[in-house]
């Protein structure tokens, strides 16, 4: 592994300007890492990721790189780019294990709530808690991670990587409340009567948007976000089909094949080209044994598995594109199993905060809810978004609690 990891960074060209630090959401340092690795710095190399992003251990491992940092790198354009993920993984998972909390200067008095530990609250807490405030989060299940622990199956992310997460956290002073759903029994305004000077939520979106259709609370028909919390409880049988173009829909029809599904097929109403999951995911679900049928539509759900209409690319008489459906194409996709995964709403459990039509919280570009001393970012805002993008926003949204509590 090292072999391989310091043949990559050897390659690295060390431009002026970038472009990989360009491609990346979060805009990191990556030939200043680079260069530090190679000259034998590898803790300082890490420290400069950690301080980037705190979550450069995780997104190194499941960011879409083909589309940020190694879609960018000036060598893709005629051989391969520098496998950057790789590097990155290797540097910020060293740091990790070495790490050594340094002592702030003063605790400041400020509590701040943070409501939710996936990978919004996670940056929130670990930027806070760094600069001396007194933090505890909330989370409403038993692990911290949020998406990363129960939405993202092992084999993309080794759950350890969390447990160290966690373990940083707490030695930088950091209260962790699990199991505690903030909302049906204690609110938000509890927390502020309790003196946390503001409150950050990260909740995420964790409730499945449902198709509507005829069949869908038979029960061999699931929910994909629901599955991907706790795979070992389900029994599948033989056929699966997955319904959804995301990554969400590849993680599940993977891991269904690996807990024992012989046949996992992606029924998707548009064409391959539409697909929200990246390349690199739906290639790995090829080589995993996934098939994908384009152009079915669901029509409804039964217990012997998917009426479909199929569908076909049509132009208008202004050229523009529409889908239409074939006449008389119903047929019956046979499957033990059906899985919805359409993508995911908020759960609508927090009152005193202005929602959105959609169920996402409404705030300003710096996170700040309708509700002073109340702040919000992630997916809860944004909609189901990547792991750089969730950190990009929770940075800037840190530094508004620290204006706010300092202001």
């Amino acid at each position: 592994m090292g072999k391989h990891i310091i043949e990559e960074a050897s390659r690295c060209l060390q431009c002026k300007k970038p472009l990989c630090s360009k491609g990346c959401p979060l805009g990191t340092p990556i030939n200043k890492m680079i260069g530090l690795l190679l000259k034998g710095e590898m803790r300082e190399a890490g420290a400069l990721l950690f301080e980037n992003n705190p979550l450069s251990v995780v997104c190194s491992l499941i960011c879409p790189h083909e589309n940020f940092c190694e879609g960018h790198c000036i060598l893709g354009r005629k051989s391969s780019p520098v496998q950057v993920s790789d590097i990155e993984q290797y540097v910020s998972r060293y740091y990790l294990e070495q790490y050594i909390p340094p002592r702030p200067a003063e605790t400041k008095k400020a509590r701040i709530a943070i409501v939710g530990s996936g990978p919004a609250g996670i940056t929130v807490a670990f930027i806070l808690a760094l600069k001396g405030y007194r933090v505890t989060i909330f989370e409403s299940e038993e692990k911290i991670g949020g998406v990363l622990q129960y939405g993202i199956p092992d084999f993309r992310l080794p759950k350890d990587i969390l447990e160290k997460l966690r373990r940083v956290l707490v030695q930088l002073g950091v209260k962790i409340r699990p199991n505690m759903l903030i909302g049906p029994v204690v609110s938000l305004h509890d927390l502020l009567r309790d003196g946390y000077e503001a409150v950050f939520i990260g909740t995420g979106v964790w409730n499945p948007k449902p198709l509507r259709l005829k069949g869908e609370t038979l029960g061999n028909v699931h929910y994909a976000i629901n599955y991907l919390k706790n795979p070992d409880v389900y029994d599948l049988g033989d056929r699966v089909a997955v319904i959804g173009a995301g990554n969400v829909a590849m993680d599940v029809a993977r891991t269904a094949l690996r807990k024992g599904a012989r046949e996992v097929t992606v029924l998707y109403r548009r064409g391959e080209e539409d697909m929200s999951a990246t390349g690199y995911e739906r290639e790995y679900a090829r080589l995993d044994g996934v098939r994908f049928e384009f152009y079915r539509s669901p029509v409804e759900l039964t217990e012997d598995g998917v009426v479909c209409v199929r569908t076909a690319m049509e132009q208008d008489a202004e050229g523009n594109s529409r889908l239409k459906t074939v006449e008389g194409s119903e047929h019956l996709f046979e499957a033990d199993s059906v899985f919805i995964a359409v993508s995911q709403n908020p759960r609508n459990n927090l009152a005193g905060i202005e929602i959105g039509r959609t169920g996402l919280v409404i705030t300003d570009e710096e996170g700040r809810t309708t509700r002073e001393g109340i702040f919000a970012s992630g997916d809860v805002v944004t909609g189901a978004r990547t792991v750089a993008e969730a950190v990009r926003c929770s940075k800037r949204s840190a530094q508004a609690i620290i204006d706010h509590v300092e202001g």
